[in-house]
């Protein structure tokens, strides 16, 4: 029986990265050493280093000047990092959900934190429109996509702030305006790679714009090299996630890059939606203006609440994996990121449509 990957994170990945990082494991370019042995220094790494911040500048059309940086720390880190970097005395949040909100509560022990506008009072099932950005903030940070409550902002918001983003579950999944933002973050375990490496896109002047000491590893400067393109390599970074970052970004570059993966992302997500809608046994959780293409969250129908569990068995004995919801909505929830295959949304399309033969009244 083959098996539909769905999880939130961690999540599936192109079949070739796999291969590839599997192949590095045996013999790193050649070397005779593995990947998981390999000294950070060796030339073939420092290549491979440089090859994945080009695939993040080609295929982002990130500018000269903003640094990309490789970390660790996941972007739970970030929440802290950004505003110990760049915050001088208040920063505006728009809260669209758990993570949001941890980001705002971060902030909040290195200055004023103002919530501009929240979703919190319908369990986050909508994104919030027509709020007033403070022009006295040092930047405004969102989260362009929510996992657990599958909604997303889908344009770039132009702010009369620096523009902060957390966009760890739908970076590269649609173009982006770089320029509209000064920074751009997010664990790279969605549409990038495995856990283990953080990406950071900041624009440069930004650099010690907020003029008070900080511990060396939190110094964003510290991670950046004199020359253009030169990455620091401070310290030893996440070697074996930034590989499979590099086969992965490989991988969205032969597909034609991120209107490609926009159009098949879109496409995957229509395909499920229609059938929620459709289903006399499902319905969806998120606004439909604000639905996310990358988390895709249903429950059941009002009069079918008690086949929650045995339409979750259902779907597992189909093939089905990482579909149950997060517990603060219920539920269910399909990620279709990037490297999930069309043929697993249909599949699951089938099951639902299977199931509802048997139980619809």
């Amino acid at each position: 029986m083959k098996v539909h990957n769905f999880n939130a994170g961690p999540v599936v990945l192109p079949r070739q990265a796999v291969e590839a990082a599997i192949e590095a494991i045996r013999d790193f370019d050649g070397t005779g050493i593995g990947i998981l042995e390999i000294s950070h220094r060796t030339p073939g790494w420092e290549r491979v280093m440089a090859e994945t911040e080009q695939l993040w500048r080609d295929l982002l059309g990130i500018p000269d000047d903003y640094a990309v940086l490789f970390l660790g720390g996941g972007a739970s880190t970030q929440f802290f990092e950004v505003p110990a970097n760049i915050m001088k005395k208040k920063a505006a949040y728009l809260q669209t959900g758990v993570w949001a909100k941890k980001a705002a509560k971060e902030a909040k022990f290195y200055g004023e934190v103002e919530v501009v506008a929240s979703s919190e009072d319908k369990n986050y099932s909508y994104i919030p429109k027509n709020y007033t950005i403070p022009a006295d903030a040092d930047y405004f940070h969102i989260t362009t996509n929510n996992t657990i409550y599958g909604t997303e902002i889908h344009e770039d918001i132009t702010s009369p702030v620096t523009l902060v983003a957390d966009m760890s579950s739908d970076i590269m999944s649609r173009p982006v305006d770089v320029k509209k933002y000064g920074i751009i973050y997010g664990g790279a375990q969605k549409n990038v790679g495995p856990a283990g490496v953080t990406f950071v896109i900041v624009r440069k002047d930004l650099l010690g714009s907020s003029e008070r000491k900080l511990q060396t590893m939190v110094d964003y400067r510290t991670h950046i090299g004199a020359e253009p393109r030169d990455n620091s390599m401070f310290n030893t970074p996440p070697v074996f996630p930034i590989y499979v970052m590099y086969e992965t970004l490989k991988w969205v570059k032969e597909q034609g890059g991120l209107k490609a993966m926009q159009k098949l992302n879109q496409e995957k997500a229509a395909l499920l939606y229609n059938e929620i809608d459709r289903n006399k046994l499902f319905k969806g959780t998120a606004v439909k203006e604000d639905r996310s293409l990358m988390n895709i969250c249903f429950v059941m129908a009002e009069g079918y609440e008690e086949l929650e569990g045995e339409f979750m068995k259902f779907a597992k004995s189909q093939g089905m994996v990482g579909i149950k919801g997060h517990r603060s909505v219920g539920g269910f929830r399909a990620s279709t990121y990037n490297a999930c295959p069309r043929e697993s949304v249909e599949a699951l399309v089938a099951c639902m449509q299977e199931f509802e033969k048997k139980h619809a009244k």
